[in-house]
């Protein structure tokens, strides 16, 4: 009972025809494939990207600027228990 026979996949697939219709389907395939294509692009960029920035050196912590957080100074004592 737990898998399915060919025979089980084929009435699900042409009860899928007929629901959707093949337009839909093809168009839906056309879709999944540009996302993945689109996807494999993305990760492949990003690699080559990783690749590029591993032969530049860091840039020293004082040349460094981030402006999207404010960094407060501050002094700290002691406190004494007498």
């Amino acid at each position: 009972m737990g898998s399915f026979s060919i025979w089980h996949w084929l009435i699900v697939l042409v009860v899928v025809v007929l629901v959707f219709g093949t337009s839909k389907l093809k168009n839906a395939g056309s879709d999944l494939g540009k996302a993945v294509k689109g996807f494999k692009d993305g990760v492949k960029g990003s690699e080559e990207e990783r690749q590029a920035n591993a032969n530049v050196p860091p840039a020293p912590p004082s040349q460094v600027v981030d402006k999207s957080t404010t960094t407060i100074d501050v002094e700290t004592r002691e406190k004494n228990r007498s």
